[in-house]
């Protein structure tokens, strides 16, 4: 077992484990910690706790402290020099015509480094903007290009629901989401219905997707013939989440519904509920 605690850079961002040495750290407390950028300053998000070797990759690196009031300062001061960076960087992209959108501008902790995010159709060649901004700013710089959903998860925004969106609220990752899911849920195939502001297929398809995969595998097709207690009759509707099968039954005057275990597929043996 090693011992770890959970630290985030960034609200819904990805939670990495950092081992916390003789230090004891509460969920919320702040810490400083050296990662592959640089030393940063991040959000405890677990506590310290005790994990298997094989769900964390060793050696990890160890919390440098814990953060007090002058390094909180410090960040504030690297949000607004990082506005400052952002105008001076939008205003050289136009100098220099790229074909590019400026998203957001980040200074690491101990300012060795300006990361700046922006999106772009495809290739961009920004050399000499780089050389620009070297030149401004003293210090290492960074141009990192992402993709649609991140510029999301940065900016944030509100969704069709008309909550805050996923990605930027509680979201670490983002997982896969195809159009099958939207065909399994029923939804309308509408792109205008089931995408997200960032124009790609809305990550809450994927929540309640394995449910519906389940209750497919059980309940029958729509248009599948069926013996229910009044009868034969063919399958017109499905309540997946409920389990509820629609029945169009001869000699009925309506349609009348079914728990899965009261029907029968024809030549077949009745399927019994699943606890």
């Amino acid at each position: 077992m090693v011992e770890v605690v959970g630290v985030r850079f960034k609200q819904a961002g990805k939670v990495y484990y950092f081992s916390p040495g003789n230090l004891t750290i509460s969920t919320n407390d702040y810490v400083i910690v050296e990662t592959v950028r640089g030393i940063e300053f991040g959000k405890v998000v677990v506590g310290n706790k005790e994990v298997e070797e094989d769900d964390v990759v060793l050696p990890l690196k160890q919390v440098i402290r814990i953060a007090d009031d002058k390094d909180k300062l410090v960040v504030e001061e690297n949000k607004e020099n990082a506005v400052e960076a952002y105008q001076v960087c939008s205003k050289k992209i136009n100098e220099h015509k790229l074909d590019m959108k400026l998203v957001e501008v980040e200074y690491t902790f101990d300012r060795n480094k300006v990361i700046f995010y922006f999106t772009a159709d495809g290739r961009v060649d920004f050399r000499n903007l780089v050389k620009d901004l070297a030149s401004v700013f003293r210090t290492r710089i960074e141009l990192r290009q992402i993709g649609v959903r991140d510029e999301a998860k940065m900016l944030g925004g509100i969704g069709p629901c008309g909550r805050m969106l996923c990605c930027s609220t509680f979201l670490g990752d983002f997982e896969p989401v195809s159009i099958k899911m939207a065909k399994d849920q029923n939804l309308s195939l509408n792109p205008a219905k089931i995408s997200g502001l960032c124009g790609r297929l809305m990550c809450c398809l994927k929540y309640e997707n394995d449910d519906y995969e389940e209750a497919k595998e059980v309940l029958p097709d729509i248009g599948e013939n069926v013996m229910t207690p009044q009868g034969q009759g063919r399958v017109v509707g499905l309540n997946i989440l409920e389990r509820i099968v629609q029945v169009d039954v001869r000699n009925a005057e309506r349609v009348l519904e079914y728990s899965q275990d009261e029907l029968q597929k024809e030549g077949a043996v009745p399927t019994q509920a699943t606890e």
